[in-house]
């Protein structure tokens, strides 16, 4: 991993922060759906930031 300052730090933090409340609400709003398009859609959105918080997390490790 590249050296990062504080504030590339902490702007990595608040992006994994943004990435998680992303797929959390996705994620309900797929419970919440009854339209089983709109589920799958809400699913792959969810799945994307999911993937999306793991990149980074394995980046900072």
């Amino acid at each position: 991993m590249a050296n990062l300052s504080a504030k590339e730090l902490d702007a990595l933090g608040d992006q994994l922060n943004f990435e998680k409340v992303l797929c959390c609400k996705y994620q309900a709003a797929v419970q919440e759906a009854e339209d089983a398009q709109l589920k799958a859609s809400f699913q792959q959105y969810a799945d994307q930031h999911r993937q999306n918080f793991t990149c980074l997390l394995n980046y900072l490790r």
